[in-house]
């Protein structure tokens, strides 16, 4: 299953400039997805990190990683209208930069998940390889 933009602003509340996700494909119902960014010069948060070499902030290729994450969870029926908010990080390692021209593909995987709350692997790629993982705590509400 695949969703695109409009559909993944169905599932997940958040828009531009904060929408971080392109597009995402749920490749085990409930456990995994991979989603995609493509990362342009015209990103707002270029301007200021850093103006003579910009590069993505850690702290959005975790957050574009939530929200694939969020798509991945909130794509049923029955979760249209809840949102996932973050509750905990850990294990985060940044291995490579990201740029502009990049296409950030991440891969989530669903370890745990118990009433309001799951837990899912990141991992976010870029052509040069592994660029940022972490563990991700969501509660759902």
């Amino acid at each position: 299953m695949e969703f695109g933009i409009k559909e993944i602003m169905e599932i997940i509340p958040h828009r531009q400039p904060m929408l971080l996700v392109d597009r995402v494909e749920v490749i085990e119902e409930n456990k995994k997805a991979v989603g995609y960014k493509g990362v342009t010069y015209n990103e707002p948060f270029f301007a200021g990190h850093f103006p003579t070499e910009p590069v993505m902030p850690g702290v959005l290729i975790m957050e574009a990683m939530a929200q694939t994450t969020a798509v991945l969870l909130m794509n049923s029926e029955e979760m249209r209208g809840k949102i996932g908010y973050y509750g905990a990080m850990n294990k985060v390692r940044f291995r490579k930069k990201v740029v502009p021209g990049t296409v950030l593909r991440m891969e989530i995987e669903i370890l745990k998940r118990k009433g309001p709350v799951a837990v899912a692997m990141g991992k976010a790629y870029t052509d040069e390889g592994l660029a940022a993982e972490g563990e991700m705590t969501f509660m759902i509400g």
